[in-house]
């Protein structure tokens, strides 16, 4: 998908600057600059206050620096390649619509992430509630594998049935830790959790992942014996 034809999608659905949308994100009140105190870069700046004015090619720049990393969270988080591209375009809609909100106690990009995330979540729900409702068995239930270049297949089915194992929470804080690359001080704003709850779920969820990993390795051995 290319980011000219998402651009005006959004042209043709939301006017630049839109009002209501991401509730869940609104960080801040009326000021109406930018917080520079949030550690943001000045790429990160500019890059929110292009949004900010309607600026469709900030948008664009947006979604060639993070959209690909937005889909890889995504599709981890639910399973599915189509509801990835799907959350994506929901996020960025959102970013849209809730840009008046952003104030900058975070970086812009954390912010979406956010954003990202809480969308993965209310799909998620969605599915499951509708899944309940029609006892439709043949959804996807247990999210793909992290990408893992080089790893053996094996070890990547191990990894992504370990992983729907944990909880909601342990999964994510790994998934944005280990997979994607932010930093403590990131999750813990995208999540809205302290930094020392971060690093203590990202322990649990590996203390965890390392016992059901090691445990059928083990079974392996005792059988070969």
């Amino acid at each position: 998908m290319g980011t000219a034809g998402l651009a005006l999608r959004w042209e043709h659905r939301i006017s630049p600057g839109g009002g209501e949308g991401a509730s869940r994100v609104q960080p801040g009140e009326s000021e109406s600059r930018l917080n520079p105190a949030s550690g943001a870069t000045p790429e990160d700046m500019a890059l929110a206050e292009g949004c900010r004015s309607g600026d469709m090619s900030a948008y664009e720049r947006l979604y060639a620096t993070q959209g690909a990393r937005m889909r890889n969270l995504a599709r981890n988080l639910l399973g599915s390649s189509s509801d990835a591209e799907d959350a994506v375009q929901e996020t960025f809609l959102k970013i849209q619509r809730g840009i008046s909100s952003f104030r900058g106690q975070s970086s812009f990009v954390t912010w979406s992430f956010r954003i990202l995330v809480n969308t993965c979540h209310d799909m998620r729900r969605s599915k499951l509630r509708r899944k309940e409702h029609t006892r439709d068995d043949s959804d996807e239930s247990v999210p793909r594998e992290p990408r893992a270049p080089g790893a053996h297949p094996a070890l990547r089915m191990a990894l992504a049935r370990a992983l729907a194992q944990l909880t909601e929470h342990q999964r994510n804080v790994f998934l944005l830790y280990e997979v994607e690359g932010f930093r403590h001080s990131e999750i813990a704003a995208m999540l809205e959790i302290s930094e020392t709850a971060s690093k203590n779920t990202l322990f649990q969820a590996k203390r965890n992942l390392r016992s059901m990993l090691e445990a059928p390795r083990s079974a392996e051995a005792g059988g070969a014996l």
